[in-house]
């Protein structure tokens, strides 16, 4: 999704969780680290946190993908809280139709957070990477069928009106994770930390007080 050069190797989810793990061998060693991904990266997460177990400090999933195929998955109908056509107007054609397939809350600082932190990935992402992936999307075992499950903080932010992942699917993974914490946003779609970014924030915030005191989990 930017500059990161994806190989031939790379033609399934299950070569890019390798990819990654190895990313974290060689780069991280035997330190203990924590984890938060999102969207597609939060299903990577979840097999990470498994592969290295109790080296993971904490678990963090942004609107996860928690069912692969998206013909399983339970999704809310595509809702639109705030339109502003003025601003969708003002913008690049392209740019105005990726906006606002995503956006729940139309503005100029919601446009403004999604120009600077997700407009470049999109920009520049490598399509042929891309399609070779989405053609094994799926990871061949599911994270936590793999090992004894992760039981550090876990942390699963959805939005309610995420209609990419949806948050039902992410309510019932939440049970298999022992010390975990469900927020469903409401007034958030798939970017939820766009749309309530402040929100996402003190979320975050306290998974990493959770982390510094275990105790208090």
């Amino acid at each position: 999704m930017g500059r990161s050069v994806a190989g031939p190797q790379l033609r399934s989810s299950d070569a890019v969780a390798d990819a990654l793990a190895s990313f974290i061998r060689d780069t991280v060693g035997s330190a203990s680290f924590a984890l938060l991904g999102n969207s597609y990266g939060g299903m990577l997460a979840r097999h990470l946190a498994a592969e290295f177990g109790g080296q993971v400090l904490g678990l963090a999933l942004l609107c996860p993908v928690a069912v692969a195929e998206n013909s399983r998955r339970v999704l809310p109908p595509r809702s639109v809280l705030r339109q502003d056509p003025a601003l969708l107007a003002s913008l690049v054609p392209e740019d105005a139709e990726a906006y606002a397939e995503m956006a729940v809350i139309q503005s100029a600082e919601n446009w403004g957070l999604f120009r600077d932190s997700v407009l470049p990935g999109l920009r520049s992402f490598d399509r042929s990477a891309i399609g070779r992936i989405a053609g094994r999307y799926a990871l061949s075992v599911e994270p936590e069928d793999r090992h004894e499950v992760f039981s550090g903080p876990t942390l699963i932010i959805t939005g309610r009106q995420d209609h990419v992942v949806g948050f039902t699917d992410q309510a019932a993974l939440a049970e298999r994770y022992p010390d975990s914490e469900l927020v469903i946003l409401d007034r958030a779609g798939h970017n939820a930390h766009l749309d309530r970014p402040g929100a996402v924030a003190e979320l975050l915030d306290a998974w990493l007080r959770r982390m510094d005191n275990p105790q208090d989990s």
